[in-house]
């Protein structure tokens, strides 16, 4: 195999390929295993840019790093998942490693390698993609027919950190979670967490045996879920010593089930599941505790994620005394920690700013049409998957209310379907494009803000692409029903524009 490199000054030659796999994350390695599976002929490469595959399981390393989703779901359908439901990333790397192993996608994955540029030619129906090796600082050439970008959805590079005044006048270190530094010391130190999400609820717990005193301040509270971390099916099932893939798949179709009932349950009757997951953490802080302050949102749940506590572990932190909870806004950075709005200052030797990420929009990638620079922004969103104007590409991204995997199964079923049927039929592009009773429809914002609003969305919502008012034009975030509409889309349909 002639493998293509060259330094700048080099001339270049090419490494074709027929699909080109972004990332070797959760998402990359489940769609390279659909590949394998239904189109085994097909010659495709996965470029990644880390040095080992895991994406969020290998770049995130603070203390504690876990899955905020069962593994049950989380974990892909073909491949059981044996484990407790909220695993660590040793866990999931471990899982992940043995699909790679077993299916023997090792040899496609191409690590060190961070894709530049991606152009495409409608003259010869190919992806030219230009990437730096990150191990040699040489530029790799390939062309591709068909791209599929399955990075992920945030910057792995840094996280998102609000400027605040002072920041520069704190004496401790300020560190971002997404960038754990491997020397920072908590011992005996005092430390303030700021932000409520799930990163917070999972470090906090992790660091509080080690440090003097560590605060969680959060400028307005989160819903969070509590329960055991373990399935009590799956047990039961296990003492009955059912086969194992019988086991993944009745937990799987029972977790989707509730999460759907529950998902429903927060537009039909909000204030009523308000109640019961507030309940649910009185019941372990206890009737004195301030729920009202610290743990009551103003929002109804489910508009932004719900993070899951296994075992309740953050809350008898806060209970034992080893971690508490401040709920106001900054003021300021001062040398010795933290000003707040009300006047109170929190001492701090290290101030943790679990405050989320930065949405990576395609990959931070430079994408040229025919020689125009592409705004994905000027694109239409066909189910979350393709876009008006881009041929030959899908992108995976998953669900906010269920597991991201479970959309990574669905969409690697269409697109094997897919480049399957332009086989067949000899095409050489496919690209979505608005039919004709849908040139007077409405374009909206990519997600509805009313339906789900977290910041890190909101803060890039101009560079998403549009939806319209129908299913077809929308990422709906509705697992539920896409199980069962994915494998029923009409390729033929006149969305899907063939050349």
């Amino acid at each position: 195999m002639n493998v293509t490199v060259r330094n700048a000054s080099t001339p270049t030659t090419s490494e074709h390929f027929d699909v080109l796999i972004v990332g070797a994350g959760i998402s990359g390695i489940g769609s390279a295993y659909h590949l394998t599976k239904q189109l085994p002929d097909i010659r495709f490469v996965i470029l990644e840019t880390q040095e080992s595959f895991g994406g969020t399981w290998v770049t995130h390393r603070y203390p504690g790093i876990r899955s905020d989703s069962d593994l049950h779901t989380f974990g892909y359908s073909f491949k059981p998942w044996t484990g407790p439901p909220i695993a660590t990333a040793a866990e999931i790397l471990a899982y992940m490693g043995e699909v790679i192993e077993e299916n023997d996608l090792a040899r496609h994955i191409r690590y060190h390698h961070r894709i530049v540029s991606a152009r495409w030619s409608s003259e010869s129906n190919r992806w030219t993609i230009e990437a730096t090796r990150l191990d040699t600082g040489e530029t790799v050439i390939l062309t591709a027919n068909f791209f599929w970008m399955c990075q992920g959805y945030y910057r792995h590079t840094e996280g998102y950190t609000p400027e605040w005044p002072g920041m520069k006048d704190f004496a401790g270190r300020i560190v971002h979670p997404q960038t754990w530094p491997d020397d920072l010391v908590l011992k005996d130190k005092k430390v303030v967490v700021i932000g409520s999400g799930a990163t917070a609820a999972t470090l906090i717990p992790n660091i509080a045996d080690d440090c003097a005193e560590v605060v969680m301040l959060q400028r307005s509270p989160t819903y969070f879920r509590t329960g055991r971390n373990a399935i009590e099916l799956a047990e039961q099932l296990r003492q009955l010593q059912v086969n194992e893939e019988w086991i993944h798949e009745i937990v799987r179709r029972k977790i989707l089930f509730e999460q759907d009932t529950f998902t429903r349950r927060c537009f039909a009757e909000p204030e009523k599941v308000k109640q019961e997951l507030l309940g649910a953490i009185r019941a372990e802080l206890g009737a004195d505790y301030d729920i009202d302050t610290h743990f009551t949102p103003s929002y109804r749940p489910w508009r932004q994620r719900i993070a899951f506590v296994p075992d309740a572990d953050l809350f008898r932190a806060i209970k034992s005394g080893r971690a508490s909870v401040v709920t106001d806004e900054i003021e300021r950075f001062t040398s010795g920690g933290i000003l707040l709005k009300s006047g109170k200052q929190l001492d701090a030797d290290i101030i943790v700013t679990a405050t989320g990420f930065n949405l990576n929009v395609l990959g931070d990638i430079d994408f040229v049409i025919d020689g125009k620079p592409l705004d994905f922004a000027d694109t239409v969103t066909y189910r979350g998957m393709m876009f008006t104007g881009i041929p030959n590409m899908a992108w995976v991204f998953g669900y906010f209310r269920a597991s991201w995997t479970l959309r990574t199964d669905l969409v690697a079923e269409f697109v094997c379907r897919l480049l399957a049927h332009m086989k067949q039929t000899g095409a050489g592009r496919v690209e979505v494009a608005l039919r004709p009773e849908d040139h007077n429809m409405p374009l909206l914002s990519w997600i509805d803000p009313d339906n789900f609003n977290p910041n890190y969305l909101m803060r890039e919502m101009h560079r998403l692409p549009r939806r319209g008012d129908k299913a077809e034009w929308q990422h709906t975030q509705d697992y539920w029903a896409e199980k069962d509409e994915f494998p029923a889309i009409d390729l033929n349909d006149k969305a899907f524009v063939y050349g």
